[in-house]
């Protein structure tokens, strides 16, 4: 029973995730498509929001240069939103970095 009640959060918090990036990439005028709902893949429409092209992928495999990559891409990402590169500070500090993604999402 644990088991279920843990799986359901899970998916719960896998779906308000993928939404957030779904509004992301419609708020940086990008069509997000399927490719936002499946886990690894969701990187490629996420990457088209930052203005980046999409092979860059492969770097998020290279270990130490995806972190790189994940700080360029939603530095881009916040530049695409009209919110300050700082912004990307929220990532490094534990219980304000849950925020950062949904304020993105739903931010004017």
């Amino acid at each position: 029973m644990t088991t279920l009640v843990i799986l359901g959060v899970m998916l719960f918090v896998w779906f308000i995730f993928c939404y957030c990036l779904k509004r992301i990439c419609e708020k940086c005028d990008t069509e997000p498509g399927i490719l936002i709902w499946i886990p690894i893949f969701n990187l490629i429409p996420m990457l088209q929001a930052a203005g980046l092209s999409s092979w860059l992928i492969l770097l998020f495999f290279v270990p130490l240069l995806n972190i790189v990559m994940g700080l360029v891409m939603w530095v881009k990402i916040c530049q695409a939103r009209g919110k300050s590169a700082l912004l990307v500070i929220m990532l490094f500090i534990p219980l304000l970095n849950l925020l950062f993604i949904p304020y993105l999402a739903f931010s004017e």
